[in-house]
């Protein structure tokens, strides 16, 4: 059997470009394998070879997704690529979407692919639907286990192979049900399963439910006269003309806005960007989304001290919990740098 054309793409790290500093770095194509690909290709031995090395920035490549994107489409055409293996990016936020796109996009040339991420990875959920994704360990400690089973899983599909459930064959499930015939009826085995768990033996749900994150509330403002408060909003309201390009969804960043004087936001100064409603209310009031004409009849009432003089704003459409979670731990650094005892949040 002719050994496989395999494609690898990597980040600047993985790829020996640089750490941090090289996040700019431009979507680059290299000949062979490189960083991890050396392991790939021994994993892979005469299966298949690793022709090409896609390398690409982080900021670079989750900062505009469809560039990116484009560029691999360009460059998987160029290779002739049988499969394309990406990352495995751990729990790394911006590789697992840049691996995520590479494997949609290869996905909808008719070249199948691969990558590898930690549950936690963003990349999951944006990404599960249109591609195969291998669980892994939350850091790269796991990097020879996880190179191993990208190799043997790329050579299944890049053959034609039939891939079994994701219960079987362990990767995350695609959200994808097919009517089957069982031999037993729904009654019964749903009625073996309440047996097996009033009984406290293990037993396989036919009906996973997604996990449910759960936030302990705050500690209430015991001197609400004398706090200060912020204004956070997850409704995307910026600056006319999104000055600093804050991305619709799926974000992975947030901005601060001075409102230092201002009694309301003066409708066509400000905007929404939010992609997951309709904004047409909001760009005529922007108050809708962000109160701030409300907050401030509060404050001339001495119902708290002060009011922050920047608001922080992010879009939440898409977001996924683990960059929400990320963006809440810096928002609430700065804040308590800057004083402030308490926020209010708004949504849409």
């Amino acid at each position: 059997m002719a050994s496989l054309r395999v494609v690898h793409y990597v980040n600047q790290f993985f790829g020996r470009i640089g750490a941090e500093e090289a996040g700019d770095h431009p979507f680059t194509v290299r000949d062979g394998p490189i960083g991890p690909g050396i392991g790939l290709q021994k994993e892979l031995g005469d299966a298949g070879q690793v022709v090409a090395t896609f390398i690409c920035g982080d900021n670079r490549a989750a900062t505009d997704l469809e560039a990116f994107g484009a560029a691999v489409t360009a460059a998987l055409r160029e290779q002739r690529a049988d499969v394309l293996v990406a990352g495995p990016a751990f729990n790394a936020g911006r590789y697992g979407l840049a691996c995520g796109e590479a494997c949609a996009r290869s996905a909808a040339l008719g070249i199948p692919a691969v990558t590898a991420m930690n549950a936690e990875n963003p990349g999951v959920d944006l990404y599960r639907a249109r591609t195969y994704i291998l669980p892994t360990t939350p850091t790269a400690l796991g990097m020879n286990d996880t190179l191993g089973r990208l190799a043997r899983f790329a050579t299944r599909v890049a053959r034609g192979e039939t891939i079994g459930s994701a219960s079987v064959e362990g990767y995350y499930g695609k959200g994808v049900h097919r009517t089957a015939i069982l031999e037993r009826p729904a009654a019964e085995r749903a009625l073996d399963m309440l047996a097996r768990r009033m009984a406290g033996e293990k037993f396989t749900t036919e009906l996973t439910l997604p996990a449910v994150d759960h936030v302990a509330p705050a500690t209430p403002i015991a001197d609400l006269v004398s706090a200060r408060l912020a204004l956070i909003t997850t409704g995307g309201i910026v600056p006319k003309g999104n000055p600093d390009g804050l991305k619709q969804s799926n974000s992975t960043e947030w901005r601060a806005y001075p409102i230092a004087g201002l009694e309301q936001l003066e409708p066509g100064k400000y905007e929404s960007i939010h992609s997951g409603y309709d904004a047409s209310a909001a760009n005529a009031n922007p108050n809708y989304v962000l109160p701030l004409d409300a907050v401030r009849e509060l404050q001339h009432a001495h119902a708290f001290g002060a009011l922050d003089e920047r608001y922080i704003v992010t879009t939440g459409v898409g977001t996924a919990v683990v960059e929400a979670r990320r963006m809440g731990r810096e928002m609430a650094a700065q804040l308590k740098e800057r004083g402030v005892n308490g926020v209010i949040l708004t949504a849409t």
